[in-house]
């Protein structure tokens, strides 16, 4: 899993999505694996410290939900059809079987196709397979950018940061005590992730209890991984 198979872009943010002082509306539409250490709020809290843009979200994550769960939802289409949002980050579960795979691309790209008419911008939420299907991390991955991909949505490959994670220290509990959910310290790698791709700018360093090398390797694994923009509106059709 964490060997010369795995292929990392290195792609730096080029220039500042929003510029300084702007406020940011993001609304989140997952699972438990969003919900899990208040994701939205780690991502909230890194803008609060960065200070260049102040991020609101709204998080209508459901535990199991898939996207199509969430379509079927009336308050995840009710929160998308009050307007009003920059960015919105999907996520389901890892999605790697094939079903899954067309679940993913198939949903994914109903809900860009609305979060577009309401003026916002989709992203998806690249996640991980549990600890027991480690060799499914590439799948996830594969599934992830493909959906993103079909849909012109962002990508927030926090699942690939996991691994270019592993390959700086491999004893980091990025897992939480039921191998599959994340740890704090796996949610805030993803929060890294996300802050980066909606902002365009480095993430600042939070003081949530990580010791400062360990923090360290998480912002240079953050860095590590490539965040795909969506293509021009020119390119969609």
């Amino acid at each position: 899993m964490l060997g010369a198979a795995l292929l990392l872009t290195v792609t730096l943010a080029c220039g500042d999505a929003y510029p300084a002082g702007s406020t940011v509306r993001v609304l989140f539409v997952g699972n438990s694996l969003t919900i899990a250490n208040d994701l939205p709020g780690l991502v909230r809290s890194l803008a609060e410290a960065g200070g260049a843009v102040v991020i609101v979200t709204r998080d209508v994550s459901q535990g199991g939900y898939s996207l199509e769960d969430h379509w079927a939802a009336a308050e995840s289409r009710d929160a998308l059809a009050a307007g009003g949002w920059d960015v919105v980050v999907l996520q389901q579960g890892p999605s790697a079987l094939p079903e899954s795979q067309a679940s993913l691309a198939q949903w994914a790209g109903t809900w860009a196709e609305a979060i577009r008419v309401q003026g916002g911008t989709p992203a998806l939420y690249m996640v991980w397979p549990e600890r027991a299907r480690l060799s499914a991390f590439d799948s996830v991955s594969t599934s992830y950018r493909s959906a993103a991909q079909q849909a012109a949505a962002q990508l927030y490959p926090a699942g690939d940061a996991w691994q270019a994670a592993w390959l700086r220290d491999s004893t980091l509990a990025l897992y939480g005590p039921d191998d599959f959910h994340p740890s704090v310290m796996g949610s805030y790698l993803a929060a890294l992730v996300i802050y980066r791709g909606i902002t365009g700018r480095d993430p600042p360093s939070l003081d949530i209890g990580i010791p400062a090398q360990l923090e360290a390797t998480l912002q240079a694994a953050a860095r590590d991984v490539a965040v795909a923009a969506a293509p021009p509106a020119s390119a969609r059709y």
